[in-house]
């Protein structure tokens, strides 16, 4: 898995608050963005965060760029609508060579490798021979299980990341996406460290929010 992050708002912290001052300023952005201090940028995204006036924190966005993933784990990721995707595609996209794919730890733990790569191997098998007799790329990928390798493109303001992570980091997520949304943040975090200081799963400002359902356990914080 890579997950790398390709282009951000520049100065996401005063881009937000620039927007969030204008509400209360005489004057224009563009100004606000010039003169607004380190001091009064901090005041104001505190107020921001702790007030709960998180449509100011949409004027700031985050694109990333994630290789080595699962089908599976991407028909999850789509689910966030406020977000922008484009995703390698399987229609457009005939693969010639046995594609990678992606084989949980679980497998491996109950020691059923051979019978994971034998059924991926032999489904790889009949979408190449159907590709060979002639059916379209687009038809013959039916055959094509969630374990393929897949790359993707997501774009995401932070309001939308700030929830990606509330409910992707915590331990009740599934494994592959809980990993890709820890590397998100860990790659955000000292782009705007005022902003994404408490980011993660609930647990990260008090009791967990999973009632019968939580871990248990305290959420180990990622570092930078």
């Amino acid at each position: 898995m890579n997950v790398e992050l390709l282009y951000h708002t520049p100065d996401p912290e005063r881009a937000v608050a620039t927007a969030a001052r204008l509400c209360y300023a005489p004057v224009g952005a563009s100004e606000l963005m010039e003169t607004l201090s380190e001091e009064r940028i901090e005041k104001v995204l505190r107020t921001i965060l702790t007030s709960g006036h998180f449509s100011t924190l949409e004027h700031a966005s985050y694109t990333f760029a994630i290789d080595g993933v699962s089908r599976a784990m991407t028909h999850q990721l789509v689910r966030h609508r406020l977000a922008s995707f484009n995703q390698q595609s399987q229609r457009y996209v005939t693969f010639k060579d046995e594609p990678d794919f992606i084989r949980p730890k679980s497998v491996e733990e109950a020691g059923a490798q051979e019978a994971f790569d034998e059924a991926a191997k032999a489904a790889f098998d009949a979408y190449a021979k159907l590709v060979e007799l002639g059916v379209p790329a687009e038809d013959a990928r039916y055959l094509l299980p969630n374990a393929c390798e897949t790359k993707i493109v997501v774009t995401m303001n932070i309001r939308e990341l700030l929830h990606f992570f509330n409910v992707r980091c915590c331990s009740r997520a599934q494994w592959e996406i809980r990993e890709v949304a820890c590397k998100m943040l860990e790659l955000v975090r000292p782009t705007a460290p005022l902003i994404f200081k408490q980011a993660g799963p609930g647990c990260v400002k008090g009791a967990c929010p999973e009632g019968k359902m939580s871990c248990g356990e305290p959420w180990e914080r990622v570092e930078l």
